[in-house]
């Protein structure tokens, strides 16, 4: 997924502020995505930049496309990050630099390791299901693993943790409950589908060490007691054992979480860095060609190239505000 704004701000996280159990109500924005997608922006935002490794979070839907072209995100390129594709409803079709061309449908991952250097696409087909409904998901590498070979991943048998009350939980990151998924991590995460019937009422055991977001992806859903619409995401805090959650009708969340990101990180645009520097050289090199990135082949039409640089100097900066 790429952030299409032509005036992207230099965003500072990372760094080490751990809280405790905290009920944080962050607003989402609309923003637009191709030629015919509007997306709610949960992360980053005013009040919170990053959940554990989580950097970046895109809810859109559920649209309905029946008569549109749907997701149409020119190839585009990413370093020093995991992007993670997941669908409620719809298909989306992964093409990268790698020759990778897979279709992601709904309760399966599509996960890519930019690592050093990598570029994708992401389209619906064009024979494609009336609705689409998902989130696209950034996690930042950490230092040690940022120039790690890029990759990519499908996996569509994920664990299930179904702990009674109404509530089951698909892991399609990280650990939750004993379930881990199959996708690759480099640092302490989880993300995790909870599905609600209808009565639900559960306690989800958690991480302490952990600190934790929910975003209702559908339904009005109490977390903690705190009642949530689609497209609002609740940050949490650290230090909780488990976490309530009630529905008196069937909805649907996502759960992310992850120990704290103790790195600083300049997230600009498509890249995620750790200097200005860095992000410039890779600005320059994709709309030179984008030498180092690889070719996406097969998608009908231009790729993208990167907006200008702000005129002030690209620093990292930790969580604090």
């Amino acid at each position: 997924m790429s952030n299409l704004d032509l005036r992207p701000t230099p965003t500072r996280c990372g760094g080490n502020r751990h809280t405790g159990p905290v009920r944080e109500l962050q607003p989402g924005k609309q923003v637009p995505l191709g030629e015919s997608t509007l997306v709610r922006r949960l992360l980053p935002n005013l009040g919170r930049r990053m959940v554990g490794a989580w950097c970046f979070v895109d809810h859109y839907g559920p649209d309905d496309i029946a008569d549109e072209p749907g997701m149409q995100v020119p190839p585009h390129p990413h370093i020093g990050l995991q992007t993670v594709s997941w669908l409620r409803a719809g298909e989306v079709l992964h093409r990268d630099s790698l020759g990778s061309l897979q279709t992601v449908r709904p309760g399966e991952l599509g996960l890519m390791t930019a690592g050093r250097a990598i570029a994708h696409s992401e389209e619906s087909p064009r024979h494609h299901p009336d609705v689409l409904h998902g989130a696209q998901l950034w996690v930042a590498l950490p230092d040690a693993h940022r120039a790690t070979a890029p990759a990519f991943e499908h996996h569509a048998d994920l664990p299930v943790v179904t702990g009674g009350g109404g509530l089951r939980a698909t892991v399609f990151m990280g650990e939750l409950a004993g379930a881990a998924s199959p996708g690759t991590t480099y640092t302490p995460l989880v993300g995790a589908d909870l599905a609600l019937a209808a009565g639900t009422d559960a306690r989800l055991p958690l991480d302490p060490d952990f600190e934790y977001a929910a975003l209702t992806i559908a339904g009005a859903p109490e977390v903690d007691g705190v009642p949530l619409t689609p497209g609002s995401l609740l940050y949490l805090g650290c230090g909780r054992t488990d976490l309530p959650v009630r529905a008196a009708e069937a909805g649907d969340l996502l759960l992310l979480g992850g120990e704290p990101f103790e790195e600083e990180i300049v997230m600009w645009w498509n890249f995620v860095g750790r200097t200005g520097d860095e992000i410039a050289a890779a600005r320059a090199a994709w709309n030179a060609g984008g030498e180092g990135f690889g070719t996406v082949r097969g998608y009908a039409g231009d790729r993208l190239l990167a907006p200008e640089l702000p005129p002030v100097p690209l620093k990292p900066r930790g969580r604090a505000r």
